[in-house]
């Protein structure tokens, strides 16, 4: 119910993406490695905002369970590409070499949490600490690839 077959190619349908930009970019065809950075980030925002609600009431916690927030969304990013990888195979807008691979996911990966930092100073400065760990992530090479 989400997809619209059109001239023999598909749309995706009620996906918000992102509201900071216009209705044009957002409907701008673009790599589906972009999409696999945007699902990567998403696994960091739901380990952060699990933590952001437990240390709520325990706010000395924090600093303790972070690193493990950052694990689990390091291994839960890293599974997702492995099986995105294998359900993709050897599509075209893969790049064959896993190192232009890697530097393309990288780049989506920063574009991603620049994005965020813009949105989240604008809507949640609190949460602004989510996008800037992608960024050292990315800066840090983590190994996503």
């Amino acid at each position: 119910g989400q997809v619209l077959w059109t001239n023999g190619d598909c749309v995706f349908l009620d996906f918000e993406g992102e509201p900071a930009r216009s209705l044009a970019e957002r409907r701008e065809k673009h790599s589906p490695i972009k999409d696999v950075a945007g699902m990567i980030r998403s696994f960091s925002y739901a380990a952060h905002a699990a933590l952001f609600a437990w240390t709520q009431s325990r706010p000395d916690d924090f600093s303790r369970l972070e690193p493990w927030a950052r694990v689990w969304a390091h291994f839960a990013g890293q599974a997702f590409l492995e099986c995105w990888k294998d359900a993709v195979g050897h599509a075209a807008f893969v790049p064959k070499d896993p190192a232009a691979f890697g530097l393309l996911l990288r780049a989506f990966l920063l574009e991603k949490a620049c994005y965020e930092i813009h949105y989240e100073i604008n809507n949640r400065p609190e949460w602004v600490r989510i996008p800037l760990t992608g960024i050292l992530d990315v800066a840090e090479d983590t190994g996503l690839s």
